[in-house]
Parts: C-alpha cells; structure tokens; sequence
C-alpha cells in the first residue's frame, strides 16, 4: 500500500510546471535530517503533494515516487538521501496553507505542526481530506 508524502518547493526554484515540463524530477538538496529520513523511507508508488513554500502557500498538485534509495547526487559526501518523482495530476483547485490550517481534521498534518520540515508524511485521511478539499 503506498504511503503518501508532501514536498515542498519554491515555485520561483523548482515548480510543478518545472515537474512537468521535465517529466521526471530528481528531488534532492535537502539538508534535514527528519526529510532525510522521509526520503529514505520512500518507495516506487508513494504518492506525493507538490506544495509551493514562499509563494503561493499552496498545494498545487500529485507527482508519484518513481525512482527510490538513491544518494543525493549533490552530496559529495554521499550521506544525504534523494528520491526521483514524476507528475501525476495537477489539482482542480489548489489548496493553500491558509485552508489547511481551517480544516479542523488536519490540526495535526505535519505541514502544520512542523511548518518548516521540507519533505513530511502525510496520513491516509489527511491525504482524502486534501483531495476532498481539492475537488479531486
């Protein structure tokens, strides 16, 4: 069973545009150790919230884990972990911070409780309450 995650990027560095003009993106870069582990963690099939952080503040689309286990290959020294992900969907209507932070059941989302980890899980019901959210 897939777990679900969120990743977040500076649209004006790394959009979901950039995503899916790409078609496959290396997510890597990342120099905390709970968003290590997080990318670590995750394997091919893994569902992912693309969430622009700085501007926009919001949660603009799905990508899938397609490539996992892999080192950061900006990493020199070899100890951090990256993940590739392709595109699945945009959403019908993103969802901003601002909304998530109103919807009582996602009072304990990690995007929430731990606003400046880059990389989170996300739980199952958090995930449907997003995409309910969403319109998807």
């Amino acid at each position: 069973m897939p777990r679900y995650w969120l990743m977040k990027s500076e649209p004006n560095v790394y959009s979901w545009d950039d995503l899916v003009k790409e078609g496959e993106g290396t997510w890597d870069g990342v120099r905390n150790y709970r968003a290590r582990n997080n990318l670590a963690a995750m394997e091919v099939g893994d569902q992912v919230f693309f969430y622009h952080s700085n501007i926009g503040l919001e949660i603009v689309g799905i990508a899938e884990i397609s490539v996992s286990g892999i080192t950061d290959p900006t990493d020199p020294e070899g100890k951090w972990a990256a993940v590739k992900l392709k595109p699945k969907a945009k959403l019908p209507n993103s969802v901003t911070l601002k909304q998530v932070k109103a919807e009582p059941r996602l009072a304990e989302m990690e995007l929430v409780k731990l606003m400046r980890l880059s990389v989170s899980e996300v739980r199952p019901a958090e995930w449907k309450t997003v995409l309910s959210m969403a319109g998807a």
